[in-house]
């Protein structure tokens, strides 16, 4: 053939400034729709191959990268199917618009143009994003066919001509422009190449890479000798059967850890995995991980990896994981979500919702199972999976439902409970003078110790929740157990907390109790606390700090979902005075100094108790302790 000159079957008048316009902020894509076209070329082959429609063998399938930049070009190259003179016509000049105008008017403030390469194949003029000229030089793998080089500028106008290559396959020469020459660099696309191709199922090789191999030779004597040499071999970036690929029944534990070491090194092997797969009626397969998170944990979402047919598409998937899921890690591959997908697409396929159900279902039946098989083990990973348990509850009717069967409650001494059972546990001991089980617990045993020290004095049991959501699980449990209300153990004197109706007769005199709230309420600021007289054990605190429980919900609740409720209504406590210890009988004997000394300090002791004595109150309580001494 002649060289032949035409146009672009597209119409309006240049379509690249479109291109460029729409996919500015993705334009590093260009390798990832570059390599992915040559992957669908090399398994066009080996199908054809299979169906006998190519004949003999067809050899290494390796996609191969190179950077020139003398030339300023990088290559991509496959021994795929390739294409003749009248395919490259087809499928290269012709590009299904029917307008540029209706083409604007239907894309037009689309989420960063994502949507736009996947819907109208237009995955090869991607390359002109970065590319001043893109040359495709290709051969089929038909008998005898005639190679061809197709080039264009960037315009509308293109050229085709025969040419010689050996062998099938295509090679697409991208000459880069000045505005994009960090893609000549090596660490660049070695970036890229591992964020988009590691799984590709068709091996990629970038450059080569130094081997060491030893060799034994023969001598005059018995012994063999050994020789080493180096050597330099493809180097092969990705791994074309990864775990996800292949059935359950094929891989071992190391097998499953093997991998989620290839896809965040330098952790710490996972507690446990579910594998996915179904075909029907979606396409799906993946892998998810329960990392280690435990208490001290942060939120790391845009762990879970999207792919589709093996390649990296996003690891944003919150429309199709369940957000309180995305604290899970690992890979989901499904053929049905394209490869630019948009957050609209997401949210409005059917697919997509059919595939977040199927998801929330197999978590539950893997957790389910797990407590089922062998509860001491579920116990001990409860640490690390408990906040995504009840995350999943907060967040999900069905999942909660589900949930009640296997989540736990851990007290203090580390003892576990389903719901059903830590009611059935408390109903002796704690149930109060209307009949309602009380369930005591704090979200912080240190701080807490003198509180859960006096219930556990009481032969009463304390939860242990500590956990950054626990405030608003609290809440989920007063519905899910019936009968029983939540109360935290420094929400006021323990006698309260579990009102049995058991009067205690104070020791002071009517008089003298109001001498002694008179006293109190004359040292500490009545902005901060109110003074309450209750005669107690003469074994509990003289003076304690109760918070109660409705208010400090109300704060805790409102912090965590970014209000600031503490600006309006200042943190306050009660200041609760065991009127029946020893030592408030012996203030209401000392002179008028000493008295209010003595109740600063009491103060100071409780605020000291609950982690509230800070700044110069602290050091002035430190130095009057010292005088108290000397």
């Amino acid at each position: 053939m002649t060289k032949e000159k035409g146009t672009i079957a597209v119409q309006t008048e240049n379509i690249f400034p479109i291109i460029k316009k729409f996919l500015y902020s993705d334009h590093e894509i260009f390798l990832r729709e570059l390599i992915s076209n040559a992957v669908d070329a090399t398994q066009k082959l080996k199908k054809l191959s299979s169906l006998g429609e190519v004949s003999g063998e067809i050899g290494s399938t390796i996609i191969e990268i190179k950077i020139d930049k003398e030339q300023k070009t990088i290559t991509i190259s496959d021994k795929g199917i390739g294409m003749t003179a009248d395919e490259v016509k087809k499928y290269i000049n012709q590009i299904a618009f029917s307008s540029a105008s209706e083409f604007l008017e239907k894309y037009n403030g689309v989420e960063e143009g994502k949507s736009i390469i996947g819907h109208f194949g237009l995955g090869f003029y991607s390359a002109f994003m970065v590319a001043d000229k893109v040359q495709l030089l290709t051969r089929s793998a038909k008998a005898d066919a005639q190679a061809v080089l197709w080039e264009c500028d960037g315009s509308t106008e293109f050229t085709l001509e025969e040419f010689e290559k050996e062998g099938r396959g295509t090679d697409v020469i991208l000459f880069i422009n000045d505005e994009n020459e960090s893609f000549l660099e090596e660490s660049k696309i070695a970036g890229l190449l591992n964020k988009y191709c590691k799984f590709l199922p068709v091996p990629i090789q970038f450059g080569e890479k130094e081997e060491t191999i030893t060799a034994e030779v023969e001598t005059d004597t018995e012994d063999a000798a050994k020789t080493t040499e180096t050597i330099k071999v493809p180097n092969i970036i990705n791994n074309t059967e990864p775990a996800w690929t292949k059935k359950p029944a094929d891989l071992t534990d190391e097998d499953y850890k093997k991998f989620y070491g290839e896809l965040y090194p330098y952790t710490e092997a996972p507690l446990f995995w579910i594998h996915l797969n179904v075909d029907y009626p979606f396409n799906l397969t993946g892998i998810l991980y329960f990392p280690r998170i435990k208490k001290s944990y942060e939120i790391q979402k845009n762990k879970i990896q999207l792919y589709s047919n093996q390649v990296f598409v996003t690891d944003e998937v919150k429309e199709i994981v369940p957000e309180w899921l995305t604290l899970l890690h690992g890979v989901i591959d499904s053929p049905d979500i394209p490869l630019n997908v948009s957050r609209s697409y997401l949210q409005s396929d059917l697919n997509v919702k059919k595939i977040n159900a199927y998801i929330t279902k197999k978590v539950a039946d893997k957790l389910e199972e797990l407590f089922k098989q062998d509860r001491a083990q579920f116990e001990e990973k409860w640490e690390n999976i408990n906040v995504i348990i009840k995350y999943g509850m907060l967040s999900d009717e069905k999942f909660s439902a589900r949930a009640e069967k296997f989540c736990l409650l851990q007290n203090t001494e580390k003892k576990y409970f389903t719901f059903d059972e830590y009611s059935a546990h408390i109903e002796a001991g704690q149930t109060d003078k209307n009949g309602q089980k009380i369930a005591l617990y704090t979200n912080n045993t240190i701080d807490h110790n003198v509180y859960v020290d006096a219930a556990k004095n009481r032969g009463y049991d304390v939860l242990e929740v500590d956990n950054v959501i626990d405030n608003h699980f609290i809440s989920l449990l007063e519905q899910k157990i019936a009968g029983v209300q939540f109360k935290r153990v420094d929400a006021d004197t323990i006698d309260k907390l579990i009102d049995k109706d058991e009067k205690v007769e104070s020791v002071l005199s009517e008089d003298e109790q109001n001498g002694i709230k008179e006293l109190f309420e004359k040292v500490i600021d009545a902005n901060a606390g109110t003074v309450v007289i209750n005669p107690q054990s003469p074994n509990d605190s003289p003076v304690s700090i109760t918070k109660p429980e409705f208010m400090r919900r109300m704060k805790e609740m409102s912090h965590m979902n970014g209000m600031d409720f503490a600006s309006m209504m200042p943190d306050q406590y009660n200041l609760v005075v065991n009127t029946n210890h020893p030592i408030i009988n012996k203030i209401l004997k000392m002179e008028e100094t000493q008295q209010q000394n003595s109740v600063k300090q009491l103060h100071d002791l409780a605020l000291l108790s609950q982690g509230i004595l800070k700044g110069n109150e602290l050091t002035e309580f430190v130095k009057r302790s010292v005088g108290l001494m000397a």
